[in-house]
């Protein structure tokens, strides 16, 4: 029976994708590098196609203001992010000034291997949703040294929109949300999966490494209820 006190947090997911990336890039160097970033590509892209699929099953059309809506995940707890918008026209723009991903990796001595993960994952997600949409970063990235991560999301969102775009959060509440049992075991399954197909045995190594190191720092308990979770949700 599934132990329903057991719950990743964002620190779990931030930790075992920056375990990952220090396994494959310790062990196969740039073709390492390459391997994770191709496979956060892939798990940004399978976010945002379920970000549409939702959408287009309350029949929404897939805009800017419903990405915006239909995300997947909020934080732990109050005040664990900090970010919001900076203007909506001529494009809508964005900003992350305090970030749990950074924090984790902070806390255990890992933003040379989380700051991957940040690269691509906002457009990648952006893109999922709808292929012809570009997330543009302005800034650069906390995880890399920047003062705070900045985005162009390419669309306006016009006053309507604004309007209409509380009403749909608050309609949706968390209906939509995925915990980070779900979070993390999808990483783990698509970027696992890629360093094994792109790395081979060497992938094999990388990604059971983590594993072990994962296990080390949280318990077994926080890797069993990963298997826990349907593959076919991802």
């Amino acid at each position: 029976m599934s132990d329903k006190t057991i719950t990743c947090k964002i620190e779990h997911h931030a930790i075992l994708f920056a375990l990952l990336s220090k396994s494959a890039i310790t062990l196969a160097g740039e073709a390492g590098k390459e391997a994770i970033l191709k496979g956060m590509t892939k798990y940004g892209n399978e976010r945002g196609a379920r970000m549409a699929k939702n959408a287009l099953a309350n029949g929404d059309d897939l805009t800017t203001m419903t990405n915006q809506a239909y995300g997947e995940w909020k934080p732990d707890y109050a005040g664990q992010m900090d970010f919001g918008t900076i203007h909506t026209e001529p494009t809508l723009q964005t900003y992350i000034a305090k970030c749990a991903w950074c924090d984790a990796w902070k806390k255990h001595n890992l933003t040379e291997y989380g700051k991957y993960y940040c690269v691509n994952v906002d457009n990648a997600v952006y893109q999922g949703f709808r292929p012809d949409f570009v997330c543009t970063p302005t800034t650069t990235a906390l995880s890399w040294g920047g003062e705070r991560c900045e985005f162009d999301w390419g669309h306006p969102l016009t006053a309507e929109e604004v309007t209409l775009l509380a009403e749909k959060k608050k309609a949706l509440g968390s209906s939509c949300m995925k915990d980070f049992n779900f979070h993390t075991a999808h990483l783990l399954h698509t970027v696992g999966n890629t360093l094994k197909e792109e790395l081979g045995e060497t992938g094999e190594i990388a990604v059971q490494k983590a594993i072990e190191e994962y296990i080390e720092k949280f318990g077994q308990e926080y890797f069993d209820v990963l298997g826990e979770i349907d593959h076919a949700e991802f």
